[in-house]
């Protein structure tokens, strides 16, 4: 474990809760579509600490920057932006540390609410410095699911819920608040979105797979992933199973 990167990574939470909290302007920021000007204020204020610590870092906003120390941190400044701009109180700092054995260290910071989950690599998952672990759920007709747009047909589950912003999304699954999560857009989310969260769920127990088999953790600014969440391996079979079934 590397207590001194974990504390990094809160240190760019701080920082970016520190610029949003100064933002007036909601809208769009006018340099590409689905942008919004905070995104550009929280992205700034991440990589001054980023920076400074001699990191490398590749973010949704900005691409990638080498940095000095073999370690990049890929970051999503405000995951769920468009929940932010209208005041719904689900949006957050997402971050991963990944060095040469993979992702090592993740943050995810709920900016609306100050709740905060993180792992370290081997040290367990934590809600607040609470140690987390998914439900014990096997059967898909059981489950409560999480999504990300709609399904193209029926998936079996018991009840679902759509949030807006994946990686405080997929912490739910590690934390046994969700059962499962399924992207039911295809390739709609880049790497930042979910790195930080992949390693929260599989250091609490839980399991996480793309959609078509493909390693999660890239570092690799177009890439894009369909991930699903479980928290069983029974479950995650199934959810995809469904997921990938012919619709119609």
């Amino acid at each position: 474990m590397n207590p001194d990167r974990l504390s990094l990574l809160h240190d760019v939470a701080d920082a970016v809760a520190v610029a949003f909290a100064g933002v007036r302007d909601l809208g769009p920021s006018g340099v590409r579509e689905g942008q919004y000007a905070l995104d550009v204020v929280a992205d700034d204020a991440a990589l001054a600490v980023l920076r400074r610590a001699g990191v490398g870092v590749l973010s949704e906003e900005s691409g990638f920057e080498p940095g000095t120390t073999g370690e990049v941190v890929i970051i999503d400044p405000i995951d769920g932006s468009t929940n932010a701009s209208r005041g719904v109180p689900w949006f957050a700092t997402a971050l991963c540390l990944v060095d040469g054995d993979g992702a090592a260290v993740s943050v995810v910071a709920n900016q609306a609410t100050g709740e905060r989950w993180w792992a370290q690599r081997g040290g367990g998952a934590f809600r607040d410095g609470v140690a987390v672990r998914p439900t014990a759920c096997t059967e898909i007709g059981d489950s409560i699911i999480g999504l990300n747009g709609l399904p193209p047909a029926p998936l079996g589950y018991r009840q679902s819920r759509v949030f807006g912003a994946v990686a405080l999304d997929l912490c739910m699954v590690a934390g046994g608040v969700l059962d499962g999560y399924v992207d039911c857009v295809v390739e709609a989310h880049g790497v930042w979105d979910y790195a930080a969260s992949v390693l929260v769920l599989r250091e609490a127990g839980a399991h996480v797979a793309d959609l078509f088999g493909r390693d999660l953790i890239v570092l690799d600014h177009a890439a894009r992933r369909t991930p699903v969440a479980a928290a069983t391996t029974e479950l995650l079979a199934s959810l995809v199973a469904a997921r990938s079934a012919p619709s119609g």
